[in-house]
């Protein structure tokens, strides 16, 4: 009854057969080797409605399976969807490689996944559409950076173990012995920085990782870089170790119950621990740490290291001066770490306070935060930030809506100035190569052979030596910009609770004063402007 040509059709001997109509033809069909087949139900109706009798019929057609592939965007993927044979020939798996292979894979090739979707081919219906990934890319994964291991306990460590007593109760002021290291002793091991590994696409491209962060060493006083190993810190004389950006360095400590007036002032060259208290006009000046176990009172405490005070900083405002300066200041190169301050001058490069700050005049290089370090929920009141980077607290300001101030990002003032001197420098070395230019000129026309070549040459090395000096002035104006970029990217006021009326907020030339008590919000500079983002 039915028959298939060269070019897969299928053909039904209508003459003999004479089908009663489209239905019985489609059954007969289901029952023949060519159920698969397309049916062509626009043939067998064409037949049925036409007036001359055909000898022969198109009742069906054969289809090849067919495999089509994409590539994702990113190339980091490559699909494949299969169309089912209708009877036709199915896809091996030596004719799908070809085909991927045409599409542009050549990489992340699972042949698991493609022998998964070629079996589709025998259990799902004829003509259906069925899709699955191929080939995989790999991202690329990115290097560590260089860490440090300590070797040994430093003075800031030594401090978060306070001594338990045989009552089971802890010694808040005891620490036992202090941790000491001897000549030869090794500090710390430097973990080099690692390349991470590069990544490709399904279409063969590799993919570069960022090479982690990498530092070098550093070795503060009292410490060598290793002669044997470059990667290895040692000291170099008895005494504590402590920790340095990058490095350690090792002190001689002074310790002492309390400062007052039977000690005198202290000055050290090393770190000081106070055990107690400092009493008012006592000063602590010392080119280590300054570790406070108690309270400063109206006192002065200055550090090349950080400062540490355990308990209270609380000062007053001093009206004998005409300024009326506050009787209470800790000063230092790193940082300043205090559970609470009232009226006292503080000056770091990152300024910590875990609950409170009145009226206390803040100058910080990098940070301000008041509150603990996982939820600023503490209190600045009052007072005035003279310049910080990032401010963040609970609550900024008062409810009564007293006056204070926060200037932000101050030294970007004199990073313009830099810049504008800068601009008026390359000005001025532009016009003496102009000068010099026309000097050329002018040398040009001598008709002395000597003299000419003496004058060109003292020309030459005067516009080699302005020529370096415009570089080296462009090259200083690219680094003013980036630095001032970067510092003003990075100032924001941050109030994790309330930013409350009277605040006059200052970012780098611009100023924004509150009238009203705000929710949670961040004050940033955008757009040349002060903007409140409020928390959702």
């Amino acid at each position: 009854m039915f028959k298939v040509t060269k070019n897969g059709q299928i053909l039904m001997d209508v003459a003999s057969a004479t089908p009663p109509s489209q239905a019985f033809i489609v059954e007969a069909l289901e029952c023949s080797p060519y159920a698969d087949c397309e049916v062509d139900h626009d043939s067998i109706a064409a037949y049925f409605q036409s007036e001359v009798a055909e000898q022969q019929l198109l009742v069906a057609k054969q289809k090849h399976a067919q495999l089509k592939i994409s590539i994702s965007e990113d190339k980091m993927q490559a699909s494949a969807t299969i169309t089912t044979a209708q009877g036709g020939s199915l896809i091996s798996l030596e004719q799908a490689k070809k085909i991927i292979v045409k599409a542009g894979v050549c990489r992340g090739y699972k042949q698991a996944f493609l022998e998964k979707l070629l079996a589709k081919q025998f259990d799902a219906p004829p003509g259906t559409e069925h899709s699955g990934i191929i080939a995989q890319g790999r991202p690329p994964e990115n290097g560590l950076p260089a860490k440090l291991i300590s070797h040994v306990l430093t003075l800031k460590e030594r401090l978060k173990q306070p001594k338990l007593r045989e009552d089971g109760t802890v010694d808040m002021r005891d620490f036992g012995a202090l941790s000491s290291v001897s000549p030869g002793t090794l500090l710390i091991t430097q973990r080099p920085a690692t390349p991470g590994k590069e990544g490709f696409t399904v279409t063969g491209d590799s993919i570069t990782p960022v090479p982690g962060e990498s530092f070098q060493l550093v070795a503060g006083e009292g410490t060598e870089i290793s002669p044997t190993n470059p990667l290895e810190l040692i000291s170099t004389i008895a005494g504590c170790p402590s920790d340095i950006q990058n490095g350690m360095r090792v002190d001689d400590i002074f310790t002492i119950a309390d400062v007052n007036v039977k000690s005198g002032h202290i000055e050290f060259s090393g770190s000081v621990i106070v055990t107690h208290n400092v009493e008012p006009g006592m000063k602590v000046k010392a080119s280590g740490d300054i570790t406070i176990m108690g309270t400063v009172e109206s006192g002065e405490i200055i550090s090349e290291g950080n400062i540490e005070v355990r308990g209270g900083v609380i000062g007053h405002l001093d009206h004998s001066d005409n300024d009326q300066s506050l009787t209470c200041k800790l000063i230092a190169k790193g940082n300043i770490n205090i559970v609470h301050g009232q009226y006292t001058y503080l000056e770091a490069r990152n300024i910590y306070i875990q609950k409170q700050a009145n009226h206390c005049d803040i100058k910080a290089l990098r940070t301000v935060r008041v509150g603990l370090e996982d939820n600023p929920r503490g209190k600045l009141i009052g007072g005035t930030v003279f310049d910080a980077q990032s401010v963040t607290a609970g609550e900024i300001g008062s409810p009564s809506g007293a006056t204070m101030s926060v200037f932000l990002a101050n030294s970007g003032v004199e990073i313009t100035n830099k810049t504008d001197q800068c601009i008026r420098d390359l000005g001025d070395t532009d016009e003496q190569l102009e000068n010099l230019q026309k000097a050329v000129e002018k040398a040009e026309q001598l008709k002395d052979i000597e003299k000419k070549k003496m004058l060109m040459a003292k020309i030459s090395a005067t516009q080699i030596h302005y020529c370096q000096q415009a570089e080296a002035l462009e090259n200083k104006l690219s680094e003013l910009d980036h630095t001032l970029h970067e510092l003003l990217e990075g100032t924001q006021l941050q109030a994790t609770s309330a930013l409350h009326s009277g605040v006059e907020i200052h970012i780098f030339d611009k100023t924004y004063t509150t009238n009203r008590s705000y929710p949670p919000c961040t004050a940033k500079l955008a757009d040349g402007q002060i903007e409140i983002e409020f928390k959702i």
